[in-house]
């Protein structure tokens, strides 16, 4: 049965600000949508003058989600997924990908900005087999989420726990690191965490680009070494080839050899 619903009101009860530039409609513009605002277009364009190649880690990323969740679906059994820090829709959404694979896969998408919730309902239908909802809820407020989650998902079962370029929002390492332990936590054995972030160390235009980003007075995101990144991942059993540039994750057979880029990521079963 579809079970396509919202969640009650929450602290998403923000209006959407037209005036600030935001993360998700500004990755929305680079990966060509429409679901935008003259601010965020002006802070793209700014941002990809200095560093162009941001386009290809917004596709990179997007990429490499499609890749874990098939290894997820495919080679792990996994079925249930918690996507924390939606975004706004694109193409190879979470949902869309699992359920390619398995109709009847289950899906709870959490955000906490009103305008991407407002399109994840309208945009992010499930099968009539398998189940999507939405969670309004904020990344530190793990225990809302988990619960909201409950509601769709039986966290009884295998869960794969997604973190797309979300935690480069926690400034501090050990709050984020804190997020990510008890969000896994309320996950049982035989579960997965996935997560992408941008990095350092790799490009200097690109570190420069979101510097720069960061003093606009939008919500800022803060680019982390890889072993900072790799640190998500302590307690738990990380697959093959570890914590490595986005590209370099499990290639697809005859895709374009890859480059490092400023994204590391990873996933890993927790025992």
């Amino acid at each position: 049965m579809t079970d396509h619903h919202a969640t009650p009101p929450g602290p998403a009860q923000r209006k959407t600000d037209t005036l600030v530039p935001h993360s998700a409609r500004i990755w929305n513009y680079w990966l060509g949508g429409k679901d935008n605002y003259p601010v965020d277009e002006q802070a793209g364009d700014a941002y990809s003058a200095v560093f162009p190649g941001i386009v290809t880690i917004a596709r990179s990323s997007r990429a490499f989600l499609r890749r874990t969740i098939t290894h997820l679906v495919e080679e792990a059994g996994i079925r249930q997924f918690l996507d924390v820090g939606t975004g706004l829709p694109t193409v190879d959404n979470t949902h869309e990908v699992a359920q390619r694979l398995d109709p009847g896969a289950r899906i709870v998408y959490v955000d906490h900005d009103p305008m991407v919730l407002t399109h994840a309902r309208a945009l992010l239908t499930s099968t009539p087999e398998g189940a999507t909802a939405y969670a309004d809820a904020d990344l530190a407020d793990t225990d809302r989420i988990l619960g909201l989650a409950a509601r769709t998902l039986d966290l009884t079962r295998p869960t794969a726990l997604i973190l797309s370029n979300i935690l480069g929002h926690v400034a501090d390492h050990g709050r984020a690191r804190a997020i990510v332990g008890r969000l896994m936590e309320g996950l049982p054995s035989g579960s997965y965490l996935a997560v992408n972030d941008g990095s350092r160390g790799t490009d200097a235009d690109y570190e420069q680009a979101q510097d720069a980003y960061n003093e606009t007075g939008a919500i800022p995101y803060f680019l982390r070494p890889v072993d900072e990144i790799a640190a998500f991942f302590d307690g738990l059993e990380l697959l093959e080839p570890g914590v490595v540039s986005v590209q370099f994750w499990r290639p697809d057979p005859g895709s374009p050899a890859p480059q490092p880029i400023g994204e590391h990521g990873g996933l890993a079963r927790k025992p």
